[in-house]
């Protein structure tokens, strides 16, 4: 079935938009529409020096600052190095073709992903 084709897909948001509109679950779709929405609001604000991408430091501060948000939600904390590695190796997945930059697209793709 159409549903069991899209549970072996990864999780890209592009390859789920990709499917026809009644194989798609309408949940993946809102969340995916939040996530833009998200995006495209905050991105100006840690684009700091407004280049139209994120570099390390800038996607660093974003992701640190939503995993904040997260540990203080569940009441769970880590420690520093944890976090710096998590959001090394967030960067290094966002950063799809490999830049050296996060764009709003591979943004919203990791974080929607």
């Amino acid at each position: 079935s159409s549903l069991k084709r899209m549970g072996s897909y990864s999780g890209n948001a592009a390859t789920r938009a990709a499917q026809p509109a009644q194989s798609t679950p309408s949940a993946p779709a809102n969340q995916a529409s939040q996530v833009a929405t998200i995006v495209e609001s905050e991105y100006p604000v840690y684009d700091t020096d407004k280049s139209g991408e994120l570099d390390r430091a800038e996607f660093s501060k974003w992701l640190l600052a939503l995993k904040q948000q997260e540990m203080q939600a569940s009441g769970k904390t880590l420690p520093q190095a944890e976090l710096t590695a998590w959001v090394s190796a967030a960067f290094q997945t966002a950063d799809a073709d490999k830049s050296g930059m996060v764009s709003k697209s591979e943004l919203t793709t990791y974080l929607g992903g």
